[in-house]
């Protein structure tokens, strides 16, 4: 309880209220929505086979099917109508590849949006530092980008063949029963398919949260500092040696000359060339002259290091 306590201690929460850490928090919830909703998928759907006999008749035949879609694997029995007994029939298609993609693609987000959260948070300075781990950000978010592109368009196409081999109309068109005009085929029930539906919306979520996010971490990173811009994260510049080299070069180039190394202080004193002349005037009781001035001490300090002009 104790390390609990001094990590939340020493978290920096207030990322969380900037765009780099809220849009973390995003992508870690939609992913979860994502891969969620395809991966725990199960439907089925009812067909009615009515036979010229009604005694062979099936009014309630059930197909179940499920994530991962390996439909070729689920069957149903259906009557044949000819005194014989009934016929095991199998799906057509395997779309296992594009939904299991998506839900890897889905989950990988998941937990790299909280580690990166978890860095955000307690070790920012780490992150920042020489601008490696931003850097490092931007390249896995840039491949994540991509791959929710792909995963998302993949499986909206799975999801359209799913939803065609699924259809219990044309699943009736396997049943050889049908093909006769004595016998009555129909379907009962639909698949019910609003949970896929809303997992291909999460997938395209999930790649707009991610290419915007894009732009939050380059900023981060300070290539754009580097190719001339005027934006850059600032402990990221100040912590970085190429920055500081940059900068240590400017400031000679705008100092001059080097400066010398120990202080030096030279004191002169500079007197009037007529000194002698305006003490007579005194000397007179000359009352209207104006008083000598002054001697002029001037100082003349060279500093030993920039930071002391």
């Amino acid at each position: 309880m104790d390390v609990v306590n001094q990590l939340v201690a020493t978290g920096q929460f207030t990322i969380i209220k900037q765009p780099l850490g809220f849009m973390k928090i995003l992508q870690w919830i939609f992913a979860i929505f994502a891969f969620s909703t395809c991966g725990s998928y199960s439907g089925m759907f009812k067909m009615s086979v009515e036979c010229k006999n009604r005694s062979e008749s099936d009014l309630s035949i059930e197909v179940e099917f499920e994530y991962p879609f390996r439909l070729h694997q689920v069957y149903f029995d259906a009557p044949t109508c000819k005194g014989e007994s009934p016929e095991r029939l199998f799906l057509i298609g395997d779309y296992s590849s594009s939904a299991e993609f998506f839900v890897t693609v889905g989950v990988f987000s998941f937990l790299y949006s909280m580690a990166a959260l978890s860095v955000y948070v307690f070790i920012l300075e780490k992150y920042r530092e020489g601008c490696k781990g931003a850097q490092i950000d931007f390249v896995v978010t840039s491949v994540f980008t991509f791959f929710w592109l792909v995963a998302s368009s993949a499986w909206a196409k799975g999801l359209s063949d799913v939803k065609a081999a699924t259809d219990p109309d044309k699943v009736l068109l396997l049943i050889e029963a049908c093909d006769e005009p004595e016998n009555r085929c129909r379907e009962v029930h639909d698949p019910v398919v609003s949970g896929l539906n809303t997992s291909v919306a999460f997938g395209f979520l999930n790649l707009i949260l991610w290419g915007g996010n894009l732009w939050f971490v380059f900023k981060e990173t300070g290539w754009m500092a580097a190719f001339g811009g005027t934006y850059a994260s600032s402990l990221c510049l100040l912590q970085s040696p190429l920055v500081r080299k940059a900068m240590g070069k400017r400031a000679t180039h705008n100092m001059g000359a080097p400066m010398p190394g120990p202080r030096e202080v030279t004191s002169l004193t500079m007197a009037r060339a007529d000194t002698q002349r305006e003490a007579e005037t005194i000397s007179r009781g000359d009352t209207n002259s104006s008083p000598p001035p002054l001697p002029i001490r001037c100082e003349l300090v060279h500093p030993t290091a920039p930071g002391s002009w």
